[in-house]
């Protein structure tokens, strides 16, 4: 345990969860990666050590769909690395497509574990010591299907809403005590492998590194000036809302 400041990413994949571990471990924060498996974490892994050789990079499982899990996963952070600065919740429910009278009870009952439960049960874990030391960061990966409903993607749509309604209550009734809770809307889809190939033109996408250090750069924001709610898109995304 060292005395410098912890941040958690759950969700820590090859996107931008490791973008994310790399810009925070280089910015001199030790990093917690929290995923379902070590080896969805690999690259995460590979690119905090590589970004900071001086900084703790270690990893811790739990399942975003079961809250006991990722509470239980948090406490082991804060017992072997110490107190929790920053909380990123990257993890997210499947992108499903189907017509809303086709979802089913349990798919439901999945999404809004992952983007409602599993978020609350990681901000809940951190938000008491946050609030005892008067500082913190929680920022919540979404998405624009958290300000409109889908006809197609409706899981995703339901999911985000509640995402951003819990984002909104924590930041209301914490920000005095110091802590700043962030819906971070991703308004893009991010260059990856996958995605690459979907895409003719690469200025469609946004680079995970960029995305990265708007991350840290609202991590950093001091007090009399924080964003609550913040839009990030590549400049040649054509956007109504």
């Amino acid at each position: 345990m060292s005395d410098r400041p912890v941040c958690v990413i759950v969700g820590a994949g090859e996107g931008l969860g490791r973008s994310l571990a790399a810009r925070f471990s280089s910015g001199g924060c030790d990093i917690a990666l929290v995923s379902r498996t070590r080896s969805g974490s690999e690259a995460a892994l590979e690119h905090a050590r590589a970004a900071n050789d001086a900084v703790d990079v270690q990893f811790f499982a739990a399942d975003a769909t079961r809250p006991v899990s990722v509470e239980d996963a948090m406490a082991q952070v804060a017992d072997r690395m110490g107190p929790i600065e920053a909380l990123i919740y990257n993890a997210r429910g499947d992108f499903i497509r189907c017509d809303p009278l086709d979802m089913t009870y349990a798919q439901l009952e999945e999404v809004f574990q992952v983007e409602v439960m599993g978020a609350f049960a990681a901000a809940r874990s951190v938000l008491p010591a946050m609030r005892a030391r008067g500082r913190g960061t929680i920022m919540f990966s979404s998405a624009t299907a958290a300000f409109r409903g889908s006809a197609t993607h409706p899981l995703y749509a339901i999911g985000k809403f509640g995402l951003r309604a819990l984002a909104q209550c924590l930041a209301k009734a914490h920000a005095g005590d110091g802590v700043h809770v962030v819906h971070m809307r991703l308004d893009c889809d991010l260059d990856v492998p996958v995605m690459r190939r979907l895409y003719d033109d690469p200025a469609a996408l946004a680079d995970p590194d960029g995305v990265a250090e708007s991350y840290w750069w609202v991590h950093l924001q001091p007090p009399s000036a924080w964003s609550n709610e913040v839009e990030l898109r590549p400049f040649s995304e054509a956007w109504t809302i």
